[in-house]
């Protein structure tokens, strides 16, 4: 058990405490001593002995006397009768503060293991952002508990080592604290996985018993040969932990025999000038191993981490891994981040704001926030926690390190944002290639860009950084955000055309906005929130907002408007029998759910459920009744249709009393409407107008919201490509499936897939994918293949 007096020892010896700091430091131990005095943990040591060593690894690390102190009392509001009042009382609020922080994160009441470690994170990451020595003390903490750990139940011992392997060893990684992050993994490993640990075990101990005194005889050598050279330095042995060997083998699958940075050397120097030195002298006397060099001066790892590494085969065909470094980069290696942050003065907070080392602790905050499911930001975390990087070149041969699975886009939001967001193709060694294109190591990448090229959705997917992720997202919210405000803008226009609206003209802007706020329980700062809260489907126009705005119910004139009015439906007019199609069959929930999920622009979650509240299964599945608001619009708007994409220049289709704007509008993928079939548009949260066509069964079955329906049409005069899919059923004959195509090629149809399927009994199911001009092109085209003899039936699917 370490003592007190000899942490004292230690900092006293290093010389950066004063006698002030000791003087406090020697108080918080009496406090310590006396809030903890009696507890006993579990290996039947004094609970004592547990904050003493934490301390113990703090002052290793060469920590300042808040944290210092922070680690002597970390446990104290956890685990003792002491408050936070206390704390501040007696050791002022930045330790109180950080001994809070490192509670937090204690504190976990989740019962799954994934909502655990999520929530974990979570407070990890939160905590960091506040005060990022609350992370030093944490990993003290965890790693001490894992020399323990033999004394708590089995269950409890995988977890919480697994939590290690997952969380804590990756953490102090990324900040770069090697040393921590070699002992957590090993000991957590043997918790983990213990008949993988001893089955290393087994393979390594014989092997580094037989290589150690070989290894430090060419240590030996190469002293004597860099002190010939007048290279001043001192050099250590390294033998590859059990976990990174493990880890490495598993990762890579190698055979232990491949893992050549088993053995190594490390020589820490005084001057970058003298590691480079030192490099050329080895290369001259030893061949190294082609393809075994890496330059991490040049090129630090994304913790930072800086060293030149090669491997070499000695005299005694020994193949050793040799590191060279200065005493800055050792010291960083070691402690990682944590060798610096005494040294930095100021508000915690805006020194993380500044420290370029912990960008991507910034990008996990902004990632948590943008990311709602807390087990898909633990997917990501983990991602980008433990990346095993690749590095590839600029056409100018700069060297960039991105993770593997890195695509080409990647590549661009590693060079610039601007880059990224305009990015249109790329070049690698020579070739152009989709953005979407993997990068190997070595490739050399250079990135075409283009002023009109914007992001797409589908970018997500082709990136893994958290740094192309974040900058898309945010792009893409705010292209959102902007559709919307325009969308209510022109839903406002409309709706002070009809109702003859001009509230702005008698009260001006402020008296408007505090009208609005108060009719629609929403807090309106300027217009554009107004006119976003409309066209995020948010906020509904109709009478009951209308009155509570204060107008009666008289002073809406709705006699010369054209459309139909959404919230207040009139009696239908008698409709034929053929004018409603028979609902389609029933849907099964999660059907309903993803359908509806698609319709409002919004993912399912995991378990087939959407975010939004969805209605028992009965109320889906109800078809349209007289009188319904379905069967008014198949009365008013039967024989109209759609558009086909976003990406068309013109605008095929007309909203009742709005502009049309094909930046605003899309089709609905569910039901994809075509031109000549009966539409209306759905006002989508975030995405703008959706149209459906009305024998969509979100429609059918009055799944979407009545009063954020638009009336829609087509536009007569304009022009357009649409795709349709057919299900063809035939006699399973020679010639069928080029008899079918024929037929559509000559009504100028195209077919873009097709899949076909035979039974037993001498029958055909032909699927066919087409692209047709509109739905009388569409009838034509399944007509003529009805027509065939061979054909028993087509239908539209």
């Amino acid at each position: 058990m370490i003592r007190f007096d000899d942490i004292l020892e230690k900092v006293t010896s290093s010389g950066h405490l004063s006698e002030k700091d000791i003087i406090l430091l020697k108080k918080a131990y009496v406090f310590a001593a006396a809030a903890h005095k009696g507890q006993v943990r579990r290996s039947g040591e004094p609970y004592l002995s547990h904050p003493l060593e934490v301390t113990n690894m703090l002052a290793d690390m060469g920590l300042d006397k808040t944290t210092l102190i922070a680690g002597l009392l970390h446990d104290v509001l956890e685990d003792t009768d002491v408050t936070l009042e206390e704390l501040q009382e007696n050791f002022g609020p930045e330790v109180a503060r950080l001994v809070e922080g490192v509670t937090k994160i204690t504190r976990v009441e989740q019962t799954s293991p994934e909502a655990r470690q999520a929530e974990t994170i979570r407070k990890i990451i939160l905590a960091m952002t506040d005060d990022l020595r609350t992370i030093f003390i944490k990993l003290a903490d965890r790693l001490h508990n894992l020399q323990t750990l033999r004394f708590l139940p089995e269950a409890k011992q995988r977890q919480i080592a697994r939590e290690t392997l997952e969380i804590y060893a990756p953490i102090a990684n990324r900040l770069g604290m090697g040393r921590i992050k070699a002992e957590l993994e090993d000991l957590a490993f043997r918790y983990v996985a213990p008949q993988e640990y001893f089955r290393m075990a087994a393979i390594v101990e014989p092997m580094k018993q037989q290589a150690e005194p070989l290894l430090l005889k060419f240590k030996e050598r190469l002293a004597r040969l860099l002190q010939e050279n007048n290279i001043p330095c001192e050099i250590q042995t390294r033998i590859k932990r059990l976990y990174s060997i493990y880890e490495k083998m598993k990762r890579r699958q190698i055979n232990f025999d491949e893992v050549y940075d088993f053995l190594a050397l490390r020589i820490i120097t005084d001057s970058i000038r003298n590691c480079y030195a030192a490099l050329g002298i080895i290369h001259q006397k030893w061949p190294p191993i082609p393809n075994r060099f890496r330059d991490f001066i040049a090129v630090p790892k994304p913790n930072l981490y800086q060293s030149l590494h090669t491997t070499v085969i000695t005299e005694d065909r020994l193949t050793v891994e040799i590191q060279i470094r200065t005493r800055e980069m050792h010291a960083l290696a070691e402690n990682g981040i944590a060798a610096h942050w005494r040294y930095k003065e100021g508000p915690q907070a805006e020194l993380i704001q500044e420290d370029k080392r912990l960008e991507w602790l910034r990008e996990m905050v902004e990632l948590y926030r943008e990311q709602k499911n807390p087990l898909e930001f633990l997917k990501v975390l983990k991602t980008n926690l433990v990346p095993e990087e690749i590095y590839v070149f600029t056409p100018k041969g700069k060297v960039i390190a991105l993770p593997a699975g890195a695509s080409a886009l990647d590549f661009a939001f590693k060079i610039h944002t601007e880059i990224g967001l305009h990015a249109s193709s790329a070049i690698v060694n020579g070739h152009p290639v989709p953005l979407k294109t993997l990068l190997k190591p070595g490739d050399i990448v250079e990135i075409i860009t283009s002023p009109e090229k914007q992001p797409r959705r589908q970018w997500l997917r082709w990136v893994v950084t958290s740094t192309a992720r974040h900058h898309l997202k945010r792009w893409l919210k705010q292209r959102e955000k902007a559709r919307s405000i325009e969308l209510g803008r022109r839903l406002w226009e409309r709706a002070r055309r009809r109702y003859r609206l001009s509230l702005e003209l008698q009260e001006g802007e402020n008296g408007l906005l505090a009208r609005l706020s108060a009719a629609s329980g929403l807090a309106f700062r300027h217009l554009d929130d107004f006119y976003a809260a409309l066209g995020y489907g948010r906020l509904v126009i109709n009478d009951r907002f209308l009155e509570r705005l204060g107008l009666s119910l008289a002073t809406k004139d709705r006699s010369k408007e054209k459309g139909f009015d959404e919230t207040r439906p009139e009696a239908p007019a008698p409709m034929a029998k053929d004018e409603v199609q028979p609902p389609p069959a029933p849907l099964a929930q999660s059907e309903i759910i993803r359908e509806k999920a698609e319709a409002e622009g919004t993912r399912p979650s995991a378990g087939g459920e959407s975010r939004e509240k969805t209605m028992p299964e009965a109320a889906y599945s109800r078809p349209a009744s007289p009188g319904s608001f379905l069967a008014r619009m198949v009365e008013k708007v039967k024989g109209v249709a759609s558009r086909q994409t976003r990406a068309q220049s013109t605008v095929i289709v007309k909203l009742a009393g709005m502009e049309s704007d094909s930046a605003l509008i899309t089709l609905g993928q569910c039901c994809r409407p075509i031109k000549g079939e009966p539409i209306v548009g759905y006002i989508t949260q975030g995405k703008g107008i959706t149209i459906h066509a009305l024998r969509c069964p979100l429609v059918t079955r009055e799944i979407l919201a009545a009063e954020r329906m638009v009336e829609a049409s087509w536009d007569p005069a304009s022009e357009g490509h649409f795709r349709a899919s057919l299900r063809i059923i035939s006699i399973d004959s020679p010639g069928v499936l080029a008899k079918v195509a024929t037929v559509i090629a000559e009504l100028n149809g195209n077919i873009n897939r097709a899949e076909v399927k035979t039974f037993a009994g001498g029958q055909a199911r032909i699927d066919l994918g087409l692209t047709i001009n509109d739905l009388s092109h569409l009838e034509a085209i399944m007509k003529k293949l009805g027509n065939l003899k061979e054909v028993e039936s087509v239908e539209r699917i």
